[in-house]
Protein backbone atom coordinates (compact mmCIF):
# COMPACT_ATOMS: atom_id res chain seq x y z
CA UNK A 1 0.00 0.00 0.00
CA UNK A 2 0.41 3.39 0.43
CA UNK A 3 -0.76 7.01 0.88
CA UNK A 4 -2.45 6.97 -2.08
CA UNK A 5 -4.73 3.73 -1.07
CA UNK A 6 -6.22 6.62 1.87
CA UNK A 7 -6.28 10.06 -0.79
CA UNK A 8 -5.40 11.12 -4.33
CA UNK A 9 -2.92 13.58 -5.00
CA UNK A 10 -3.08 15.45 -8.40
CA UNK A 11 -1.26 13.93 -11.42
CA UNK A 12 -1.52 10.28 -9.25
CA UNK A 13 -4.82 9.56 -10.54
CA UNK A 14 -3.84 6.44 -12.21
CA UNK A 15 -1.87 5.07 -9.58
CA UNK A 16 -3.89 6.33 -6.82
CA UNK A 17 -6.85 4.42 -8.43
CA UNK A 18 -4.39 1.12 -8.14
CA UNK A 19 -4.25 1.69 -4.30
CA UNK A 20 -7.56 2.25 -3.57
CA UNK A 21 -7.97 -0.70 -5.29
CA UNK A 22 -5.67 -2.57 -3.32
CA UNK A 23 -6.77 -1.56 -0.37
CA UNK A 24 -10.20 -2.62 -1.12
CA UNK A 25 -9.54 -6.12 -2.37
CA UNK A 26 -7.97 -6.70 1.48
CA UNK A 27 -10.88 -5.18 3.16
CA UNK A 28 -13.04 -7.73 1.01
CA UNK A 29 -10.86 -10.64 1.41
CA UNK A 30 -10.74 -9.89 5.05
CA UNK A 31 -14.49 -9.96 5.40
CA UNK A 32 -14.62 -12.93 3.07
CA UNK A 33 -11.79 -15.06 4.46
CA UNK A 34 -11.69 -13.98 8.53
CA UNK A 35 -14.75 -16.34 9.44
CA UNK A 36 -12.59 -19.07 8.16
CA UNK A 37 -9.82 -17.98 10.04
CA UNK A 38 -7.54 -16.55 7.64
CA UNK A 39 -6.06 -12.94 9.00
CA UNK A 40 -6.07 -10.73 6.17
CA UNK A 41 -4.32 -6.53 6.29
CA UNK A 42 -3.67 -3.92 4.35
CA UNK A 43 -0.28 -2.66 5.13
CA UNK A 44 0.75 1.11 4.25
CA UNK A 45 4.88 0.66 3.78
CA UNK A 46 5.68 4.54 3.09
CA UNK A 47 8.96 6.07 3.33
CA UNK A 48 12.46 4.70 2.39
CA UNK A 49 13.42 1.52 3.46
CA UNK A 50 17.08 1.52 4.76
CA UNK A 51 18.59 -0.24 1.94
CA UNK A 52 22.00 -0.25 0.28
CA UNK A 53 20.65 1.89 -2.87
CA UNK A 54 18.45 4.38 -0.47
CA UNK A 55 21.19 4.98 1.70
CA UNK A 56 23.66 6.15 -1.06
CA UNK A 57 20.86 8.04 -2.89
CA UNK A 58 20.33 10.18 0.40
CA UNK A 59 23.21 10.28 2.32
CA UNK A 60 22.23 13.71 3.78
CA UNK A 61 19.24 12.21 5.86
CA UNK A 62 19.41 10.70 9.35
CA UNK A 63 19.15 6.96 10.09
CA UNK A 64 15.77 6.84 11.46
CA UNK A 65 14.63 9.39 8.29
CA UNK A 66 14.62 5.18 6.90
CA UNK A 67 12.06 2.80 7.34
CA UNK A 68 13.88 -0.11 8.84
CA UNK A 69 13.57 -3.35 6.98
CA UNK A 70 13.84 -5.39 10.45
CA UNK A 71 10.71 -3.11 11.88
CA UNK A 72 8.49 -3.95 8.44
CA UNK A 73 9.47 -7.81 9.68
CA UNK A 74 8.60 -7.23 13.72
CA UNK A 75 5.21 -5.37 12.49
CA UNK A 76 4.41 -8.14 9.78
CA UNK A 77 5.11 -10.92 12.43
CA UNK A 78 3.14 -8.99 15.08
CA UNK A 79 0.25 -9.05 12.22
CA UNK A 80 0.83 -12.95 11.56
CA UNK A 81 0.81 -14.10 15.72
CA UNK A 82 -2.55 -11.70 17.09
CA UNK A 83 -5.26 -13.58 18.56
CA UNK A 84 -8.61 -13.88 16.73
CA UNK A 85 -10.08 -11.26 18.89
CA UNK A 86 -7.85 -8.40 18.02
CA UNK A 87 -6.78 -8.43 14.33
CA UNK A 88 -5.15 -5.73 12.91
CA UNK A 89 -7.21 -4.87 9.28
CA UNK A 90 -4.82 -1.69 8.28
CA UNK A 91 -1.48 -0.73 9.45
CA UNK A 92 0.53 1.92 8.23
CA UNK A 93 4.32 2.21 8.36
CA UNK A 94 6.14 5.56 7.82
CA UNK A 95 8.96 7.57 9.68
CA UNK A 96 8.39 10.00 11.92
CA UNK A 97 9.53 12.50 9.72
CA UNK A 98 7.82 11.23 7.14
CA UNK A 99 5.20 14.37 5.92
CA UNK A 100 1.58 12.73 5.15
Amino acid sequence: GATASLRGSAKFGGFAISKFGLRALGQSMARELGPQGIHVAHVIVDGPINTPTQLKKQPEKDADSFIHSDAIAETYWHLHSQPRSTWTQEVDLRPYNEKF
